[in-house]
């Protein structure tokens, strides 16, 4: 019989696989005939061939014609598209003119339920797409699905989804040998992705813990009968710091579980242990010196109350042991730290709102009301280097930057339980883009003489411009807001006094926070620049809002895969600002003495108290 016969015999049984018709599997044996039918397509068959005519269309919008659904039990479970080859193949001028001429045979997933969403990708997978720690370019589906799967199921379901695909040969006796150790090679490499790119959410996750447990010993069980896995065994120690005492050879089955279980117990505490702050090595930690100014310090995540009352100490030209340190928990509740406290969680919550005070108040515990020295910091301000300052303002955004995982972005957005563990260094830099701009204001309103406030103005400017040169626009739109804030614009006397140049210079920096034309002018400008750059962090959340808003997450009870695929192109920028095209993050060297100044910064976030020190500098005509 000859193979084009052989393939007709085949599947002449199966109407549901015959073209122009609609594919609705009733039963696992036609299941399996399908995906057998896949695998041929993707080894380069040609028999197999998508006709549009005839196919049920989908009732979402869809841009292709050839759509295909996937119906088990009358329900459909997974609608597929075809990819075009010319997206697949990446932008050559020669494979551009020979796209029209291949027939692609891989699909993009449009809808359909998470565990069919899973079954297609670990189908697609391709295994010679395993390169390093990143994946490729052209197959953005595993890149689309590991970020975007908190949307539509759980840490535990994914766990259980993954077991389920990986032991897929105790359900399926009919897989051969060589069908079998594809699919737990495609699960490893699946798993071995997903660990690099969300390791530092999943730390803590028990579900994670018992499921890398679990998976752990299912591949040692396999080397035997599968002594390819040894590399991807070898790959999962690696990533979980999981250490063998034993080779392949001399692990015997009597000893694995056993030795396994010894081997975890013994890392568990390690491995498992920190969080998110070994990742962010410094937070923000604000410290109220008058009911509406504090003090916004440079800590690491676990200082204690003697370390910050040191510091303010110090600002304030007072000793340690005048002061202490109070937590204000609730409207009326007063918590007094004892020097050894500490003032961060484990999540990087504050224990409340920090006030200092002097200890000779007794039980009244009341703040400072007035420091006439941090009124006086406009003179130390003038005395430093422009390029210096903007520097230290720079390494502290990276620092921020650097930390940020895209798929906060996600969990900001989309606010999943438990999210607020989840997005802290996102959150300390959009707290700390709240704050540059609240520094400017107080710095400028604090000035008392007309002739340092025009020299302030003029080292903000320059300062915001040496910021757009060592491409931190976060920290630029934060200057300019801050300069364009009514309570700073109004002053007409000083703005007077600003020399044409510097007028020009700030209209030309302005000119790039514009919003018209959907923020083109940023836009350009951002994307003329090389990597490691910062972004303006609300302009991008404001962009995945959109997009969440804009379109349903669920399509008749299906996972809207094509919103997820356009939130997931978003949040990637994430990851190409933060490291060049060498994969480094390059910080410019910073001065000691600016960098202590900046780590420090008196800041007013009341606008009512700001406004009255406007209008006392320049009264209202």
């Amino acid at each position: 019989m000859s193979w084009d016969c052989g393939l007709k015999y085949m599947f002449s049984v199966s109407p549901s696989l015959q073209p122009a018709s609609m594919c609705i599997p009733h039963d696992k044996e036609e299941l399996s005939r399908l995906e057998l039918v896949q695998r041929l397509a993707k080894d380069g068959c040609r028999f197999l061939q998508n006709h549009s005519k005839g196919l049920e269309k989908t009732n979402e919008p869809v841009q292709s014609d050839e759509a295909v659904r996937v119906r088990e039990r009358g329900r459909c479970v997974l609608v597929l598209r075809r990819m075009s080859s010319q997206s697949m193949r990446g932008g050559g001028k020669r494979e551009e003119e020979e796209a029209d001429s291949v027939v692609s045979d891989r699909y993009t997933v449009v809808s359909g339920t998470a565990e069919k969403i899973l079954d297609h990708l670990l189908n697609d997978l391709r295994l010679e797409d395993k390169s390093g720690t990143q994946v490729k370019d052209t197959d953005t589906l595993l890149d689309d699905f590991l970020l975007t799967y908190p949307v539509f199921m759980s840490t535990n379901d994914l766990c259980q989804a993954l077991l389920g695909h990986y032991c897929c040969k105790r359900c399926r006796v009919k897989e051969d040998m060589k069908e079998a150790l594809e699919r737990k090679q495609k699960v490893a490499h699946l798993v071995s992705q997903w660990m690099h790119r969300c390791r530092d959410f999943l730390r803590e996750d028990e579900h994670v813990k018992l499921f890398m447990k679990t998976l752990y010993r299912y591949m040692l069980d396999d080397l035997y009968e599968h002594p390819t896995l040894e590399g991807d065994v070898r790959e999962l120690q690696k990533l979980y710091q999981l250490h063998r005492r034993h080779t392949v050879e001399e692990y015997s089955p009597q000893r694995k579980s056993k030795t396994l279980l010894h081997q975890l117990s013994q890392k568990e505490s390690e491995v498992l242990s920190g969080g998110i702050h070994t990742q962010t090595k410094e937070v923000s930690c604000h410290v109220y010196i008058t009911m509406d100014s504090y003090l916004s310090m440079r800590v690491h995540p676990g200082v204690v109350a003697l370390e910050v009352l040191q510091a303010v100490a110090e600002r304030m030209d007072l000793s340690p042991g005048e002061l202490v340190l109070v937590a204000v928990t609730y409207p009326g509740g007063r918590l007094l730290l004892q020097p050894h406290d500490t003032l961060f969680s484990p999540s990087l919550r504050p224990v409340g709102r920090l006030h200092v005070c002097r200890t000779d108040l007794g039980e009244v515990l009341k703040p400072f009301t007035e420091n006439s020295k941090l009124q006086q910091r406009a003179a130390r301000m003038l005395s430093l280097n422009t390029w210096d300052v903007a520097v230290a303002l720079t390494n502290i955004d990276l620092t921020l930057f650097d930390a940020i995982h895209e798929q906060e972005l996600i969990y900001f957005t989309f606010r999943r339980p438990n999210s607020g563990a989840r997005t802290v260094a996102l959150d300390l830099l959009l707290e700390r883009c709240n704050e540059i701009q609240l520094w400017v204001m107080t710095e400028v309103l604090l000035c008392m003489t007309l002739c340092q406030r025009v020299q302030l103005i003029k080292k903000f400017i320059k300062i915001a411009s040496h910021c757009k040169a060592q491409r931190n626009l976060h920290c630029l739109f934060a200057i300019i807001m801050g300069l364009n804030t009514a309570a700073v614009s109004r002053l007409y006397q000083t703005w007077e006094k600003i020399p044409g140049k510097f007028k020009k210079l700030f209209s030309e920096l302005e000119s790039i926070t514009d919003p018209s034309l959907n923020h083109k002018a940023y836009r350009d400008t951002f994307k003329k620049m090389k990597a490691p750059k910062i972004p303006f962090l609300p302009l991008l959340l404001k962009d995945i809002t959109f997009i969440h808003e804009g379109n349903k997450t669920f399509h008749d009870n299906l996972v809207n895969f094509e919103k997820l695929h356009m939130i997931a192109d978003t949040v990637r920028l994430i990851r190409q600002s933060q490291k060049d095209h060498l994969g480094n993050v390059l910080r410019p060297k910073s001065s000691a003495e600016v960098r202590a100044y900046m780590d420090n910064l008196h800041i007013i976030d009341n606008q009512e108290t700001l406004f009255e020190l406007s209008h006392r500098l320049e009264p209202r005509i």
